[in-house]
């Protein structure tokens, strides 16, 4: 594929009439030479076009032209790295058609890696970035957000909803609505309840249930003020021994839909990312 031509006049360290193949260093002269110089050792200092591939560097390239070609090559005479390029720069598209593809070694990626299929990890998988998940966003801050655990009705660990740096978590009843219960007992006519239920309670849907203790009493709620205290009253004017539980629905969650019709929770009519459905499992 070469020609008899005279190199000087070749602006480039080699050349090929239309394509082929290199392979060097070459530092003894045979039939033709690939320097422009026609002379060993001055490749590619003296050219101004190929900034890659050194007169001492191991490689094969293929060439289509003097300014469009890709290879790979060691630096100098070292085979401890190899690099694979093209003469302008990264190859745009490098493609593998194999059935299979082992490599045995670590793999470092500067870039995107798209998978159209499964990936599947036998060791630990490490993230030091954000995770993204399609309709999700950051997985890891998602996790640690009221719209994940704390959206599961069933146990939640949530952002405190009223004091900063704070965190609460709850274990949920189990029932038609996404209800949250408080009990004790009382020696005395109010209930205070915790002072985060003003966020996290609708204050409507407040109910309260009195058990008197050591006697008969005749007990009863007076009034529930601003969802934060419960005044008990003793209709016979006597002192006031009970235990109480008090309940009410979750106001920072939509309403629970008990009942729909379907045959798996992915029927459910009402936003699915606020519920983790324990002890399913789909029966093909």
């Amino acid at each position: 594929m070469l020609g008899d031509f005279d190199t000087t006049e070749v602006p480039f360290p080699f050349y090929f009439r239309h394509f082929g193949t290199f392979a060097g260093p070459q530092y003894e002269t045979g039939s033709y030479d690939y320097d422009a110089a026609s002379q060993e050792g001055v490749w590619h200092t003296l050219i101004n076009e190929d900034l890659s591939f050194k007169n001492t560097d191991l490689g094969a390239y293929l060439f289509n032209s003097f300014y469009d070609y890709v290879g790979f090559h060691c630096d100098y005479v070292s085979t401890a790295q190899m690099t694979l390029e093209a003469s302008y720069g990264n190859i745009p598209v490098f493609n593998v058609y194999a059935s299979q593809t082992n490599v045995n070694g670590n793999i470092t990626a500067i870039g995107n890696i798209t998978a159209i299929g499964n990936i599947t990890s036998y060791g630990q998988y490490t993230l030091n970035g954000v995770l993204n998940l399609t309709g999700v966003g950051d997985a890891a801050s998602y996790m640690q957000t009221t719209r994940s655990i704390a959206n599961s009705k069933k146990s939640f660990d949530i952002s405190h909803p009223s004091k900063e740096n704070h965190r609460l978590r709850y274990v949920c009843l189990e029932g038609p609505e996404a209800a949250v219960y408080y009990r004790g007992r009382l020696k005395g006519t109010v209930i205070e309840l915790p002072d985060y239920w003003k966020d996290l309670v609708d204050a409507d849907t407040i109910t309260v249930n009195l058990t008197p203790h050591g006697s008969y009493q005749e007990l009863y709620v007076k009034s529930i003020e601003w969802g934060t205290k419960i005044q008990i009253r003793n209709a016979n004017g006597g002192s006031i021994d009970c235990s109480f539980v008090v309940c009410g629905e979750r106001k920072d969650v939509t309403k629970n839909i008990p009942e729909y019709q379907g045959s798996s929770p992915f029927d459910y009519p009402g936003d699915n990312k606020e519920y983790t459905v324990a002890g399913y499992k789909e029966v093909a």
